[in-house]
């Protein structure tokens, strides 16, 4: 029998496999994609927490909130490595791509604001906590039902599609809504659509890159574009810079772990979600208990890397990557590779980094509201899979209603324990997960008891 050489094995039409390489100057574009897609949200939480954080009752100057931006792209890039290729238990072999996560927004503004090494500890403890519920996956993933699954992916698209408009709508140079925001994403979103109907082949599956580079071009021509935020940075870190490690020294505070376990508990039902949404959007298939014990754990203990080491905050699964998986069907691995080293690279190398941050938000956002629908539609088509029985329906309503309408409402859960609200009041996902999680456990499952 012929040997096949590794040649052959080389194939531009392995973006649509798992496995497989693609020639590199195919890959590429395919994980700039993925990068351009995610980087803003990526470093917007800990430019939010650098901003009220204080360290040894300090606050932090420009040139911290700039290492500390250079140390999370480092870590969103590394554990994109690790679920795309898993190193023993830590990984799916999934095309799952992280970043800085949002969920944990609110507890990081509080234990930063104290103090940073409050929340260092809280990360370390309450990743470490996450990490050993997905090493036991398999003991609890049953409570986790199909319809439970659709119902947080329709809310995980549910939850950022606010994230999506706002950035339509937004840019440093304009005010939210302006004409000129305006008129950049619909020609952003326009060119990716024309880009979607008008190309051929693998070409076809770029658009939304070539849409955000036209958009990016418009920008320039509005003076969206600050280039001299890029020469700031520079000066500041120089071309080459080398991560600042362990620089915050961890405190540990009972409060302030506790409130963070139950959120990597929200973050741990997203990150299923998410990789369930890749696996049946983007490879047609279930996902199975290995791929969640194995990014489980990328999410909890790469978390605990990210606090301890890096000082940064929790990493999670992101949901726009899904969406563009969803969009693209490309899930090939090796593709993905390359946006996770475009983020260390950028991490280590500050010009690169500064470059993708004057990336205008309208820009994004003319790309995103598609991305962020096709989440949403991605948890409608499981509920279809699953089956709209009458206790999946009650399932449904009941969840989406109470877990999405309370996160509308200001002033719910005043009267409650301020820990509940931090958790349920602005995380459609949590409240979602825990209705629909009580009423599959409590709901009887005989469907005698549904009949009219």
């Amino acid at each position: 029998m012929r040997k096949i050489s590794r040649s052959e094995d080389v194939s531009v039409e392995n973006v649509y496999r798992l496995d497989g390489r693609v020639p590199i100057g195919k890959a590429i574009p395919f994980g700039l994609q993925h990068v351009l897609a995610m980087f803003v949200a990526n470093v917007t939480p800990l430019i939010i927490i650098a901003s009220v954080a204080v360290y040894n009752g300090q606050p932090f100057t420009a040139i911290e909130t700039a290492r500390l931006i250079q140390n999370c792209m480092i870590i969103a890039g590394i554990g994109t490595m690790v679920q795309l290729y898993p190193i023993g238990f830590l990984g799916s072999g999934l095309p799952v791509v992280m970043g800085l996560s949002f969920t944990f927004l609110a507890a990081c503004l509080s234990a930063a604001s104290k103090d940073y090494g409050i929340m260092v500890g809280s990360i370390i403890v309450g990743g470490c906590f996450e990490g050993v519920l997905g090493l036991t996956a398999k003991y609890w993933r049953k409570i986790i039902t199909p319809i439970l699954s659709a119902c947080v992916v329709v809310s995980i698209g549910l939850s950022i599609l606010s994230v999506g408009v706002s950035s339509f709508a937004s840019s440093s140079a304009y005010p939210l809504g302006s004409w000129q925001n305006l008129l950049v994403a619909v020609i952003t979103l326009t060119s990716a659509f024309i880009f979607h109907t008008s190309l051929k082949g693998i070409a076809k599956q770029l658009y939304v890159l070539f849409g955000m580079l036209v958009g990016y071009i418009v920008s320039i021509f509005f003076g969206m574009v600050d280039f001299g935020t890029m020469s700031s940075t520079v000066q500041s870190l120089g071309v080459v810079a080398v991560p600042q490690l362990v620089a915050f020294k961890p405190q540990f505070e009972i409060g302030s772990i506790v409130s963070f376990c139950l959120v990597f508990i929200v973050s741990a039902v997203e990150t299923i979600g998410d990789t369930t949404a890749t696996c049946t959007g983007g490879l047609g298939r279930d996902i199975t208990a290995k791929e969640v014990s194995g990014s489980l754990c990328v999410d909890g203990f790469i978390s605990a890397v990210s606090g301890g080491v890096f000082g940064c905050s929790p990493i999670t699964s992101f949901s726009q990557n899904v969406g563009l998986i969803s969009m693209t069907h490309v899930v090939n691995r090796f593709c993905i590779m390359f946006g996770a080293l475009a983020m260390i690279l950028g991490g280590l190398f500050p010009p690169i980094g500064a470059f993708f941050t004057t990336l205008p938000a309208c820009v994004l956002g003319g790309c995103t509201v598609i991305m962020f629908g096709s989440i949403m539609m991605s948890g409608i088509k499981m509920m279809h899979e699953a089956g709209m029985s009458n206790r999946n329906t009650l399932i449904t309503a009941t969840s989406l209603c109470l877990g999405v309408g309370v996160t509308q409402v200001d002033g719910f859960f005043d009267y409650m324990p301020s820990m509940i609200g931090e958790i349920f009041a602005n995380n459609m996902v949590a409240g979602v997960f825990v209705v629909g999680l009580i009423l599959e456990i409590f709901l009887p499952k005989d469907p005698k008891c549904y009949e009219s």
